[in-house]
């Protein structure tokens, strides 16, 4: 006998600050919600040891703040599965949502997977996440106050982050695998006219080091001459690039050439029904902050699509 699929007005996929947040504002507007997510809830902010600029909160730790984002979404009756979603087959009136541990059904899907940052793949940078290694400098920046950072990347963000970490750090070290940066030519104007800034050229990071506790300098070797060096280090921030996570949908039609899910201001893709809120989007800020915004506009969006649906239906 075939196992009934369950259906919800709405199948959230993601439980960061923007799904939770989509979670908080569908299901206090009664409609059924269940949030898929692979893991705990949280996202990124799981790995973020402290968060000072979350409005609202002077400091929290990034555990704490998503316990309490949790909290909120739960309140009104949502459903939380855990299950790594494989695809979406978008269907009228309701959308099936295959998961490694089951099939669901929705009139509305949002997608707030997120992204995730490129690592180095070196020893000590898992190790040292979140004590002295970053991939967020307007996050974690002022907890490096006089001390030497070091930078991993040569493109816009690299270097734009490392401007901005100037106002922090003792000093502040691009180490770049080529003999010149990739970054817009107004980026790398700034950058060389900065006296605090230096550059470690055509050099790729072996190795973060630290002493059991916090980072205390990277291992870069030169990739002409084979030559190793330790180049002190009190923060070390990655810029080699983050990753959309949208393996599952990219079949949809509704992403980038990159994988970004593409969406007009509201959050609709052009997929009727299917949504998107969060770091998955093609966007350019991607804080706690930008996330929240996505999830508060996209659960009024379901909620007006999904009362329209019924309204359609009934009539």
């Amino acid at each position: 006998m075939t196992e009934e699929v369950k259906k919800y007005d709405v199948i959230i996929i993601g439980a960061g600050p923007a799904g939770l947040t989509a979670a908080l504002y569908t299901s206090r507007a009664n409609l059924s919600v269940a949030i898929l997510e692979r893991g705990v809830p949280g996202g990124e902010l799981i790995n973020t040891a402290n968060v000072e600029n979350y409005p609202g909160f002077k400091s929290v730790s990034g555990p704490d703040l998503a316990n309490k984002f949790y909290e909120g979404a739960m309140q009104f009756g949502a459903d939380y599965i855990y299950g790594l979603v494989q695809s979406i087959q978008p269907g009228n009136p309701y959308h099936t949502v295959v998961c490694d541990n089951g099939t669901y059904q929705a009139k509305a899907v949002v997608i707030a997977t997120g992204s995730v940052h490129r690592t180095l793949d070196v020893p000590g940078e898992e190790e040292y996440t979140g004590r002295g290694v970053s991939y967020c400098a307007v996050c974690d920046g002022a907890f490096f106050k006089g001390l030497p950072i070091q930078v991993v990347g040569g493109g816009d963000s690299a270097v734009d982050e490392g401007l901005y970490l100037t106002q922090f750090g003792e000093s502040v070290n691009i180490i770049h695998r080529r003999d010149q940066l990739r970054a817009q030519k107004i980026l790398q104007d700034r950058a060389f006219s900065n006296e605090k800034m230096t550059f470690t050229w055509n050099a790729v990071v072996t190795e973060i080091k630290g002493d059991g506790k916090k980072v205390t300098s990277v291992c870069v070797k030169n990739t002409q001459t084979g030559e190793e060096q330790d180049l002190p280090a009190g923060g070390v921030f990655i810029y080699v690039g983050v990753l959309p996570n949208t393996e599952g949908f990219r079949n949809l039609g509704i992403t980038d050439d990159q994988g970004w899910v593409l969406t007009d201001e509201d959050m609709h893709t052009s997929v009727l029904g299917i949504f998107a809120c969060g770091d998955v989007r093609s966007k350019k800020l991607r804080q706690i902050s930008t996330a929240v915004g996505d999830g508060g506009i996209v659960g009024q969006e379901v909620y007006q699509y999904v009362e329209t649906l019924n309204n359609t239906e009934q009539s």
